[in-house]
């Protein structure tokens, strides 16, 4: 006996409708011909030094201390958008901000912030703080990206913030596999390596 399909058919579903989905992510990703799996992932770094960034840093303990992270608007100002900017600036790449993407009537809507030069970065912000169904609507854009973008790269990569947390997650395009990783990058305790591995998946 067949299970009921969870997308239902002759509706849109935007990115950000994944979020709001009740369903396991294993679930939503089958009825989009991919598996899951979560897993401690090896991710690519560049050597960055703590004196390099010094003025990134200071500028996030002063936001911490001086904005309260009571909303969406207040995370991306305060913290995202500094961490994101500098990273672009090191590695000489463009930030896309709310960045459009239409593959089909179960892949469209917005990215938060989408880098993408030879190697694609994707990063969304959790809403409500909720970093497991952020990274439901993560791993749904990563599966439209690989059928937006045109860099052959096999694996993409995205994270899902709140801001002070930071979880990667990958798509491998050949086995059409999202993998969650296990570890959390907190800020501004780990902002160092944090950007290190930021900086290593775009170079």
């Amino acid at each position: 006996m067949n299970r009921p399909r969870i997308l239902q058919p002759n509706q849109n579903y935007t990115f950000s409708k994944y979020f709001e989905l009740s369903f396991s992510l294993e679930d939503i990703l089958a009825e989009l011909g991919c598996s899951y799996n979560r897993e401690r992932l090896q991710l690519p770094t560049v050597d960055i030094s703590e004196d390099a960034i010094a003025p990134l840093i200071s500028m996030i303990n002063r936001n911490l201390k001086r904005v309260k992270l009571i909303s969406e608007d207040a995370r991306k100002q305060a913290i995202i958008a500094p961490i994101l900017i500098e990273v672009c600036e090191i590695t000489q790449t463009q930030l896309n901000i709310e960045y459009p993407i239409n593959i089909n009537e179960r892949l469209q809507g917005r990215l938060d912030y989408y880098i993408g030069q030879g190697k694609e970065l994707l990063v969304i912000e959790a809403k409500q703080a909720d970093l497991n169904r952020g990274f439901t609507q993560l791993a749904v854009e990563l599966i439209a990206l690989d059928q937006w973008t045109q860099s052959e790269i096999p694996i993409l990569y995205g994270a899902v913030t709140t801001g002070e947390d930071w979880r990667f997650g990958n798509y491998n395009r050949q086995s059409k596999a999202i993998t969650e990783d296990l570890k959390l990058y907190r800020v501004p305790e780990e902002i160092t390596i944090l950007v290190s591995i930021l900086v290593g998946i775009l170079t």
